[in-house]
């Protein structure tokens, strides 16, 4: 029997298999996997927030991150719903070093997730062309990444203990007010 889809009570975040999930993150121990070739698409007023800070973060990069971006940018002409996507380098992405830069340039700056795109502030969780959001796991919504992380038996932690800052992100998405979304005029 499936189980009813749940509503996390903090965040009236709906959240399809939020009980039956199973999700930890042990970064630094796995590397930062889920960087690696990870592609997320970027918004537009994502992309003028990274570009405008682009000085910030450039001399946090790897070197051939960093000469890959200064010759062709930090998108690439693939899109993934219907937007460019972040470029890799070296099976990485572009800000990945020991870690996201862009996370460690906005945390030294007191926000965390100040410069990185929504997509990878929501990891795990994820929302269906249908509008639903649901935690990403092996196989489940025809998950094509094996990373370990989204391998349920991994880890015996339900999302509601694991990630309730990505579930509260998810909320502010929902209700509208990430005002990074909005282009500046």
């Amino acid at each position: 029997m499936t189980p009813p889809e749940t509503t996390d009570k903090k965040s009236a975040v709906h959240v399809e298999n939020l009980e039956t999930a199973r999700f930890e993150c042990v970064f630094p121990t796995c590397g930062g996997v889920c960087c690696a070739n990870g592609r997320p698409p970027v918004e537009e007023a994502e992309y003028a927030r990274i570009q405008e800070n682009l000085p910030k973060f450039l001399p946090h990069l790897r070197p051939e991150a960093r000469a890959k971006i200064e010759k062709d940018g930090f998108v690439t002409k693939r899109k993934k719903e219907g937007l460019n996507a972040l470029a890799v380098s070296k099976g990485w992405c572009v800000f990945a070093n020991e870690g996201c830069v862009l996370h460690k340039v906005g945390a030294t700056e007191g926000d965390r997730w100040k410069y990185k795109p929504w997509r990878c502030i929501a990891f795990p969780l994820e929302r269906s062309k249908t509008g639903k959001w649901h935690v990403r796991q092996w196989k489940l919504k025809g998950e094509a990444w094996d990373l370990f992380c989204l391998n349920p038996e991994e880890s015996p932690k339900k999302p509601t203990d694991s990630i309730a800052g990505e579930i509260d992100f998810v909320k502010e998405l929902e209700g509208g007010r990430e005002s990074w979304r909005k282009p500046r005029a």
